[in-house]
């Protein structure tokens, strides 16, 4: 068993690469399967979402090449096989994006129920929705879906909530179908749009990505290409939350600030100074408590969800009372308890979470829940008073690349070791 070693009270100094989006990345990949002619994708993270995704790829019939740490071709013209390997698919939730890759190149797909972090109940109905309303039939048995179609065709969906996932499994059943498709009430976020990019350098016709209007014009063939995946909002909030939480001077390169905005604007209200250049944030932290803060997770261009338990972590030791709100997941607020244990004092009703600033907090043997979850324990530990010790490591591997080395890289102590005990590489469903 692994786990994470943090000796707190470090202050951070100096500069934090951002690598490739996460969430870009596992939708990117499945993609690939679409290209008549290989693809080579660039700054991708070297996560285990997306070592798991490769293994699928390559399992399937795909040629897949490491041409550098960042860097892969895939070939996809051999994959024949429209079976997902079951085991694979049900490590990680992005596993359902190859639905939508494979229904649009074969017109079947037959993948398990995702797996990934444990963050409540995430049901599929908009993705199957979707691809009914494309003109396929899906049946769900002992946790596997299969998807058919004869012919698939564009027509017009609502979301009936707004849905990344199935935003992105509705671009990718669409974008090679007769006739124009428009998506209604369609997320927003920055990898939605990385996508689009990616498959219309690709020869796809999608307009709108980025306003909740998406119109794809069917053609009848994507071509091989080369392109970057943009670098990863969140990996790059989750520093920008270290460093102001721990102190010192940081700045984290490599990122895109106007995607970092509704991260950005709350340190700054919480009083962390932030410069702005063309690819990169400074942050410089204080030698006071930060000031309390409400905050209201939204969707994109709205505070994400996926930054509220680092956010959490930082209010602990803020002046006063904070009140965060979670309208995402129903789940999201599973690190209290592991916080509390490291003094934290944080009272939980539903969906809301209401924070007592405290003087400080001390280091404990704690466990991470999910990814973002272990995001928010790495911070607590950094700022904490003693030794930290993390549990479930996986989790937090899940997303986030060469972790411990890019906080040893700016003045953290931190370390991964290994420790008697079970097998503890197993995906919480």
């Amino acid at each position: 068993m692994e786990k994470f070693i943090i000796n707190g009270g470090h202050k951070l100094n100096g500069d934090i690469y951002i690598s490739g989006a996460k969430n870009a990345a596992v939708a990117i990949l499945p993609a690939a399967i679409l290209a008549d002619g290989p693809c080579i994708l660039e700054n991708v993270p070297m996560i285990n979402d997306v070592s798991v995704c490769l293994k699928i790829l390559s399992e399937m019939g795909a040629d897949v090449k490491m041409l550098n740490k960042s860097t892969i071709q895939i070939d996809a013209r051999h994959i024949r096989d429209t079976v997902v390997p079951y085991e694979k698919a049900r490590l990680f939730r992005a596993s359902y994006y190859f639905m939508g890759a494979l229904l649009t190149k074969f017109n079947h797909a037959k993948v398990s129920m995702p797996g990934g972090c444990a963050l409540g109940d995430r049901p599929i109905d908009q993705h199957l929705k979707c691809f009914k309303a494309l003109g396929a039939n899906y049946s769900i048995e002992s946790g596997i879906v299969e998807i058919t179609a004869d012919r698939l065709y564009g027509t017009q969906i609502y979301f009936d909530k707004i849905t990344v996932g199935a935003t992105i499994n509705a671009m990718l059943a669409a974008v090679k179908v007769d006739g124009l498709t428009i998506l209604e009430n369609a997320a927003k976020e920055p990898h939605i749009v990385d996508l689009a990019n990616f498959l219309n350098s690709m020869g796809a016709e999608i307009m709108g990505a980025g306003t909740d209007v998406i119109k794809i014009r069917g053609v009848k063939k994507l071509t091989g290409t080369q392109y970057a995946i943009i670098p990863d909002q969140i990996e790059a909030g989750t520093y920008m939350v270290a460093a102001a939480a721990a102190g010192g001077d940081v700045t984290i390169r490599n990122v895109i600030p106007k995607h970092l905005e509704p991260i950005s604007s709350k340190l700054e209200k919480m009083g962390v100074i932030i410069e702005e250049h063309d690819d990169s944030l400074r942050i410089i932290g204080s030698n006071r408590p930060y000031e309390r803060m409400n905050l209201k997770t939204m969707p994109h261009p709205g505070f994400p969800t996926d930054m509220q338990p680092q956010f959490a972590a930082l209010l602990t030791l803020s002046n006063g009372t904070s009140i965060i709100t979670e309208s995402i997941y129903e789940d999201r607020f599973r690190y209290v308890d592991e916080l509390r244990r490291m003094g934290a004092d944080i009272s939980v009703d539903g969906k809301v979470a209401v924070i007592e600033g405290v003087d400080k907090l001390t280091g404990a043997p704690v466990k991470a829940a999910d990814l973002r979850a272990g995001a928010a324990l790495i911070i607590a530990g950094l700022c904490a008073k003693g030794v930290t010790e993390i549990e479930d490591i996986f989790h937090i591997e899940r997303g986030y690349e060469d972790l411990a080395a890019k906080l040893r890289a700016i003045g953290a102590d931190i370390v991964k070791r290994e420790f008697p005990g079970p097998d503890a590489m197993r995906i919480a469903m």
